[in-house]
């Protein structure tokens, strides 16, 4: 105990309670582990778009490297910097893979390749756009609210331009729940006349917990500084670590057990790009399917 107060007591300290050193080391380790095990599934299942959750994980553990750093070195204020930021802005990686996984699912799953007239490579794309929008907000407010010597007005309205981003990522993933429960419905619907190789129900299951984690994330994270910078949660870190880092690290060990890759395995369960959907007409899963049926026949 007496080596995380020093972080406490230090000149120029950075910190503003006492922080536990052997936390911020398990996180590491945590997120470390699962981090690599994607890189490893992304590289075995061949899913390039893979790199966006890789990236998440990424961002989590060197997150938790320099929160180590900061509490070895509690004066600097680049490491306190860079691990505040990296934490808070992180997870939105999980949710872009989890919109890019849902437009991959509407393509393999759904004849028409469409939901609510969406095709499924503009659906994904669509959303991540979104969340690239939520993103810059969120960077914004929180570059500004760690900046160096700022006042404590500085300070609570970067966090507040943060809570804002947060608060419009939450409302995109309310219309996304829209857009998934239409392709949970339609998927039923359609499984009564045809049957499929791997059911997408599972991983469907997983994308919704895993936004139920997100979700009670951004509940913490608007309540965090609702009541200013000296309430009791920003100040005891067991908030943090019980609401935001625990869920995102469950969130992307849901998706190494449940993997994308794995459900939609192969290939040929790859959205097509622009001109290749072009010049094979390649539009919907019938397209596909008769495509696949005219290549047996002429290799016969």
């Amino acid at each position: 105990m007496a080596q995380s107060c020093d972080a406490l007591t230090a000149p120029n300290t950075q910190w503003n309670f006492c922080p536990n050193i052997a936390a911020a080391y398990l996180f590491l380790v945590l997120f470390a582990i699962t981090t690599i095990t994607h890189v490893f599934q992304a590289i075995f299942y061949k899913k390039a778009y893979c790199w966006v959750i890789i990236i998440s994980g990424l961002a989590q553990t060197i997150c938790y490297i320099f929160r180590v750093l900061s509490i070895k070195n509690p004066a600097v204020f680049g490491d306190y910097a860079a691990w505040f930021i990296l934490i808070l802005i992180a997870p939105l990686f999980t949710n872009a893979f989890v919109y890019m996984v849902m437009g991959r699912m509407v393509w393999n799953y759904i004849s028409a390749a469409k939901i609510f007239r969406i095709t499924a490579w503009r659906l994904g794309t669509l959303f991540v756009v979104l969340d690239v929008f939520a993103f810059i907000i969120q960077v914004y407010g929180a570059a500004s609210a760690s900046g160096n010597n700022q006042t404590t007005a500085q300070v609570l309205k970067g966090l507040h331009i943060y809570m804002g981003g947060v608060g419009i990522q939450q409302a995109f993933i309310l219309l996304f729940f829209v857009f998934a429960f239409k392709f949970h419905r339609t998927y039923l619907a359609e499984s009564r006349h045809t049957t499929t190789a791997n059911s997408p129900l599972p991983l469907l299951y997983t994308l919704y917990t895993v936004l139920i984690l997100i979700t009670i994330r951004i509940i913490f994270r608007l309540c965090e500084y609702s009541q200013g910078l000296n309430s009791k949660i920003p100040n005891h870190e067991a908030f943090q670590y019980c609401l935001d880092s625990l869920p995102m690290f469950l969130a992307l060990v849901l998706l190494n057990i449940i993997h994308p890759g794995r459900v939609m395995a192969g290939k040929e369960s790859n959205i097509p790009g622009r001109k290749e959907r072009k010049s094979k007409q390649l539009y919907t899963k019938t397209d596909r399917e008769s495509l696949g049926e005219n290549l047996q026949v002429l290799s016969a």
